[in-house]
């Protein structure tokens, strides 16, 4: 991640809740946490430090390098265990995981899923409400696009290793990645339980991101108003 202060502190007390309660049902679970912190200017590695996070710095401005590094170090910390035995989880640092992210996310790997793809939402509170009202018409719960999002993503380490890893892209390394392990034949499950809530911030850190999406519907919520 690339200079979220201003959101990071949110989102390491959501992560580290979820972990928490990971570990709690899941008994026996080794878990590391990376926050890789790309190219920051801003307060994000003090704040990263104050909490029970391994942090890694990188000077690539590259979301697609910065999850690499990540899932290496991650690795790493874990003492290299065999990728088949690891669940390899990313979110974002814009973005807040519910208590129950993580576990479900085992859960559905227990089950058999190789890629689970978790559905995303923007903060209601940087939304208009005729937006947040679009937003919920065009969602129904339970109804999950299965769209992929690096903000609430989980996979099979040895699918993770075997699709070829987050590639040095500077957007859709998410979607490339599990159109990858699709090749490949992995089991894919998309869901809308604990869904990830992101920033719906206009302007993101990549110019094709989530950011441009919220942009996007909010122009042409706001064209429509006007006719």
């Amino acid at each position: 991640m690339h200079d979220e202060a201003e959101l990071l502190d949110a989102c390491l007390a959501a992560l580290t809740s979820a972990i928490a309660h990971a570990r709690k049902t899941h008994p026996g679970v080794s878990i590391a946490t990376v926050v890789v912190l790309d190219a920051c200017t801003d307060a994000s590695e003090r704040i990263a430090r104050a909490w029970p996070v391994h942090t890694v710095s990188i000077e690539a401005r590259n979301v697609g390098t910065g999850r690499r590094v990540g899932v290496r170090a991650a690795m790493a910390e874990l003492g290299e265990p065999s990728p088949a035995d690891v669940w390899v989880s990313t979110t974002d640092g814009d973005s807040a995981v519910p208590v129950g992210w993580l576990s479900h996310q085992l859960d559905l790997r227990a089950l058999g899923a190789d890629v689970v793809l978790g559905t995303v939402r923007p903060d209601f509170a940087d939304l208009t409400p005729e937006h947040v009202a679009y937003w919920l018409e065009t969602h129904p719960a339970g109804r999950p696009a299965g769209n992929v999002h690096g903000a609430n993503l989980g996979l099979r380490g040895d699918v993770y290793f075997a699709a070829g890893e987050f590639g040095d892209l500077e957007q859709h390394e998410d979607v490339e990645l599990v159109n990858a392990a699709r090749a490949l034949g992995a089991s894919v499950v998309a869901t809308d339980e604990n869904e990830v809530v992101t920033s719906g911030r206009f302007w993101g850190r990549t110019p094709g991101g989530y950011a441009a999406f919220v942009r996007a519907t909010h122009e042409r919520i706001a064209a429509a108003s006007r006719r």
